[in-house]
Parts: C-alpha cells; structure tokens; sequence
C-alpha cells in the first residue's frame, strides 16, 4: 500500500495575488519611466495651450489670470505614480487570471513560457496595435466635443486587437499535424494581419493635431507614452514569470517531501 501526495498546480489565489504583486512593481516601473521621459513633453504641451489661452483671452479682452488649476502640477506628478501603479495591478490581476484559465490549453510544458507568451500577447493586442491606429495625443491636443467617438473607436481597436491575436493563434493550430512550423507562423501572422488590416479599414480616423503644434514634441510624446506601456508590461512579464517559478518550485518541493510512502 502506498500513499502518494496529489499533484496539483497552484490556486487561483495564489496565481491572483502574485499577478497583482508583479502589476504592483510594474506599475511603479512605469511611473519612474513616465516621470523621467514623459513629464517634460506634457509641461510643454500645457505651455503651449497656456500661451494659446491667454493669446485669445487678450484678442477678447478677457483676463483668465486669475484662474488656477484644481490639481496643481505636482500633484499632478504625484497622481501619476499612484495611477501607473493601480494600472499595473488591474493588470496584473487580468493576466494572473489569464494564466489561470488559459495555462492547460497552451502548447507548452513550461511554465516561464506560457507566462511570458500571454504576457507578449496583451502588450501586442492590447498596446500595439491600438498605437497604431489611435496613437495617444499631449493635453493641448483633442477636442471636447469628439471625446465619445474617440473613445468608443479606442475601445473599438483594443478588441480588434485581442481578437486579432486569438485569430492568430487559431489559424497557426488549424493546420494539420506535421505542418512544419514556419508555415504555422506564417499562417498565424496572416491571420493577425488580415484582422487588423480589416479593423484599421472599418474604424474612422481621427486627427485632431493642429498644424501649429511642434511635430518634435508631438512625437516624443507619444514615444514615451509607449516607452511607458512597453515598461509596463514588460516589468509585469518578468516580475510575475519570477514570481511564479518561486511558487511552482515551492509546490515542486512540497510535492517532493510527500512522494509515496511504503506503509
């Protein structure tokens, strides 16, 4: 007779709370990036829509000077840690869940590429392909009146996107038994373009730069707003690919002290 400890993989739980641990350090990541690379291209944005303001004030002959802002700069600043950091552990939790109802159905035995798999995927589905289309615009850039409509054609390609990559994944597993692997990317990536070519078409463009606003700026801003998502996301692939090893070693191990036993 023998008894023999029951193999499972780690709980919901566990998962759970290591994703938002790693969103929590990716977040904070983000924040620092954001802070050192992005803050500079937002101050000039706000001087230039400041300077803008108080030009059409004095052709109207109005005087807004005594008008102050409702969140200072630096609290502005601030907000910003806190906010990348919240970011990070919604996300975190979304992937850990992911990890958690996708893991039995990914084609690998390892774990460390299952995580970083999804993981890559969220960055190019839910970040990627929506800057493409849609990518982010300084505060001195965007009309009031068009806010819905930009949001829902957001929305709109942060689905096309995920489904895009789950296209992808489809058309690469579609193809039958034998199929040298080359082909399966090929067919993968043919369908991911396909479903994002097809989304670019159907949604609306939207333009809203003037042409006064300095090309440069814009365009460092919108830089460090992907520096920023690519930190992001990237921090959180490693710190919860980390995390989860530890986890998967702990369970190995206690799985180890309880082999079978004899009696």
């Amino acid at each position: 007779m023998s008894l023999t400890a029951q193999r499972s993989a780690p709980t919901y739980g566990a998962l759970l709370l290591r994703g938002l641990l790693a969103g929590l350090i990716a977040g904070l990541l983000a924040g620092g990036f954001a802070y050192a690379f992005g803050e500079r291209t937002v101050d000039a944005a706000i001087a230039i829509e400041e300077a803008a303001a108080h030009a059409d004030g004095a052709t109207a002959g109005d005087d807004h000077h005594g008008e102050d802002a409702l969140v200072s700069r630096e609290g502005q600043k601030g907000g910003l840690i806190l906010a990348t950091a919240l970011y990070g552990v919604a996300m975190g939790g979304l992937l850990a869940t992911a990890y958690a109802l996708l893991r039995r159905r990914l084609r690998t035995r390892d774990d460390t590429r299952a995580s970083l798999g999804l993981a890559a995927a969220a960055l190019l589905g839910l970040v990627l392909v929506p800057f493409v289309k849609y990518p982010p615009n300084p505060p001195a850039v965007g009309d009031p009146a068009t806010i819905n409509q930009r949001t829902i054609s957001y929305v709109s390609i942060v689905v096309i996107g995920l489904v895009a990559v789950w296209a992808s994944v489809v058309a690469a597993r579609s193809l039958r038994a034998g199929t040298q692997e080359w082909l399966r990317a090929a067919g993968g990536a043919g369908a991911f373009l396909l479903v994002v070519t097809v989304g670019y078409v159907l949604l609306p463009s939207i333009d809203e730069v003037p042409d006064t606003f300095p090309p440069s700026l814009l365009w460092d801003f919108r830089i460090s707003s992907l520096g920023t998502q690519v930190t992001l996301w990237v921090g959180l692939a490693l710190a919860f690919t980390a995390l989860l090893s530890r986890l998967t070693a702990r369970s190995a191990t206690a799985r180890g002290e309880t082999e079978p036993v004899a009696v």
